[in-house]
């Protein structure tokens, strides 16, 4: 790189024959994966005390013709470049925003997926925020933090959580499937599931040894409910919110906190994992088969991936819990890597099966029940709440023709059509054109009619079946967290359940066949995980009636041995070489490009599964292995990704390299996508 002058000062080349010349290796901000590496800088003289590992930076980038940013990532007396180095631009903060562990992380977890370390970086440290910078510096000491005390955790044990937070152990926890009363200090009693409080419990033995804890969950609903549990046992002080829901400089404000050297409980969605933490003891996972979990920007490492990598480079302690364990999980169990620990003694839900059949009760085929159902709502709603889980949002899961029972489709887009009340115009989930002179394009009728029953339509049934009955619809479109202890009946779509005030006194599980009938390599797992977490949901004893569902899944619900479903899923996996018994890889681009990659890679045979025709031009083929051979594979993949994009720069001829056309080659690993539903 050339050299840049600084006036007043030696330059570089100075300084260099004077044997005093300090380096900066510096991570670039650049989405080209060929800069995915660090470039050496000499410090001028005004810069050295500034410049130090971890403070952000501005660099000449000579390849861009312009000034790139960048973070400093190490500082040495000499680089690797034996000619003249360019010098930093200017240090644009004092503050070292990227600690050494996260950037270990980041590269470590790149690597493995095949990606850049700075696209984990822009996850991991937020855009700067002037002012609240200014007042952080400003402020001399950080906030007192007030005494924490460890709460016992006996619904595993006695000591059976706090001595793996001090050994470092590395755990699979089975939930305890009850939801219970939370007091936060400052606040008015709240209800919050049974993994909630354990979980802020396990971070206040972790806070009261002197450690921090990284605390993971799927959305803003599990969030709130351990927030209230962490309030009920640490002191607000110790408690910081990183998740993307909150403002831009809120979410720099709660990143300094982290920075500082006082232990605290971190929790948010799947980013948090790389939040700095002094003294990181803990990192637990809640629900880690949730699909919020898995990272859609590249380099789509998943949130239990990251934390696993930290874990071992950290030696923290790491747990998962959940009420229903995935594959995943179990893999790690059954190689000895993780250990599994369930609730002593184990608390068994009431679950009823049943068949879904038509009922001679009137009132029970108009809520589309069956009567032993409708009865035990009937019942229930004497004393409270009772929560009725349906499989889609909206007043009908899907329209079709009236004549010839075609599904109706968008005529722009060929999209599904989707009515969300029975008086509004229907409209595609696509490109959401409305279909107000809507034509069947195979018989041209003109008439519409519902198929399937959403929750909107759900709501209307059982409402004219319990007349006088409160009716709460809880969706996406109608986001409810909590309810009251009276009597209600709240129509909820899977993973939109809100909490009851002491429980619901009854649970109704409809849709069931309907959403085992999905063609998914996860089908049978995320059934169990979404009626597990209903049936959580349910006050002691209260009965929960799963309706039209039977074989092992039933079983597996009333017997509470979802282990044991997800070892005997494994093994079926195993044999057939699906993930998570072998990890897998996807390349899509063009035909070229992929054959490139896959000869690139190694693999060849039955592990090549395809190429497979996607939008023209593009292809896309999964290459499956087995993980012993994984960082050679994401290694070789990685290099053709790279190989692909610089000779892509060159054909297009552009003279700002900084941003080139789009790469013909995208790779991603531990991609299940595929082999999900459609």
């Amino acid at each position: 790189m050339a050299e840049a002058s600084t006036t007043g000062v030696p330059t570089v080349s100075e300084a260099a024959s004077a044997g005093a010349l300090s380096v900066a290796k510096v991570l670039i901000d650049s989405p080209l994966p060929q800069l995915d590496r660090l470039f050496d800088y000499g410090i001028p003289g005004a810069m050295v005390e500034a410049a130090m590992p971890g403070v952000r930076v501005r660099v000449p980038l000579r390849s861009a013709g312009r000034v790139a940013d960048g973070i400093i990532v190490e500082v040495s007396p000499r680089g690797d470049y034996a000619g003249v180095l360019s010098e930093l631009d200017s240090v644009v903060s004092p503050i070292k925003v990227l600690t050494p562990e996260v950037w270990a992380l980041a590269r470590r977890a790149a690597d493995r997926a095949s990606g850049s370390a700075t696209d984990i970086v822009r996850l991991a440290v937020p855009k700067r925020q002037v002012r609240v910078e200014t007042a952080f510096l400003a402020a001399d000491t950080p906030p007192d933090g007030e005494p924490v005390t460890a709460v016992p955790i006996d619904a595993y044990g006695p000591g059976v959580l706090e001595g793996a937070i001090a050994a470092n152990e590395r755990l699979a926890i089975d939930a305890v499937p009850l939801v219970r009363e939370v007091h936060p200090l400052d606040a008015d009693p709240s209800w919050a599931g049974g993994w909630a409080v354990t979980m802020a419990a396990a971070a206040a033995a972790t806070i009261a040894a002197g450690r921090s804890a990284i605390l993971a969950v799927p959305d803003y609903r599990d969030q709130e409910q351990l927030q209230s549990a962490l309030a009920a046992v640490l002191p607000a002080s110790s408690i910081v919110r990183l998740d993307a829901r909150q403002s831009n400089p809120d979410r720099y404000r709660a990143f300094l906190r982290c920075l500082q050297d006082d232990p605290v409980a971190i929790i948010g969605n799947r980013s948090v994992i790389y939040a700095p933490a002094s003294k990181l003891g803990l990192i637990a996972l809640w629900d880690d088969g949730d699909p919020l979990h898995s990272e859609p920007l590249s380099p789509y490492v998943h949130a239990r991936d990251a934390a696993l990598l930290r874990q071992e480079q950290q030696s923290c302690a790491l747990m998962f819990f959940g009420h229903s364990r995935s594959t995943e999980v179990e893999r790690l169990v059954e190689i000895g890597w993780v250990r599994s620990v369930s609730p002593r003694p184990l608390q068994l839900p009431k679950v009823i099966p049943t068949s879904q059949q038509s009922s001679n009760d009137r009132l029970a085929a108009q809520a589309r029940i069956p009567s032993s159902a409708w009865k035990i709502a009937r019942t229930a709603l004497e004393t409270g709440p009772v929560l009725v889980q349906v499989a889609r949002p909206g007043y009908a899961p899907r329209l079709a023709c009236a004549e010839c029972q075609q599904t109706a489709r968008c005529m722009r887009c060929e999209g599904p059509l989707l009515q969300k009340s029975a008086r509004s115009t229907p409209a595609c989930t696509w490109c959401g054109a409305l279909a107000a002179a809507w034509k069947c394009q195979h018989c041209e009728g003109e008439k519409l009619r519902f198929v399937g029953n959403g929750s909107s339509r759900t709501a209307e049934d059982l409402g004219r079946a319990f007349p006088g009955i409160r009716v709460i619809v809880a969706d996406g479109d109608h986001p409810v967290q909590t309810v009251g202890s009276g009597p209600a009946l709240v129509i909820a779509t899977r993973g939109a359940e809100p909490i009851a005030a002491g429980g619901y006194r009854a649970v109704l599980l409809l849709d069931g066949e309907q959403m085992a009938a999905r063609e998914s390599l996860r089908v049978g797992e995320d059934c169990l995980r979404w009626w597990s977490n209903a049936v959580a949901l349910a006050a002691g004893g209260a009965p929960t009636v799963l309706v039209g569902v039977g074989g092992t899944l039933a079983s597996t619900l009333v017997t509470w041995r979802q282990a044991d479903f997800a070892r005997a899923e494994l093994a079926d996996r195993r044999s057939l070489r699906f993930p998570p018994a072998i990890r897998v890889a996807t390349v899509t681009g063009s035909v070229d490009a992929v054959s490139a990659a896959v000869a690139a890679s190694g693999i060849a045979g039955s592990d090549v599964l395809g190429p497979v025709d996607l939008e023209p031009p593009l292809v896309r083929t999964i290459l499956r292995f087995d993980y012993a051979h994984g960082a050679e594979v994401a290694a070789a993949l990685r290099s053709e990704l790279i190989r692909s994009a610089t000779s892509r720069r060159k054909r297009t001829g552009s003279r700002q390299g900084y941003a080139p056309a789009a790469p013909s080659l995208r790779i991603r690993l531990d991609d299940v996508e595929p082999f999900l539903e459609s």
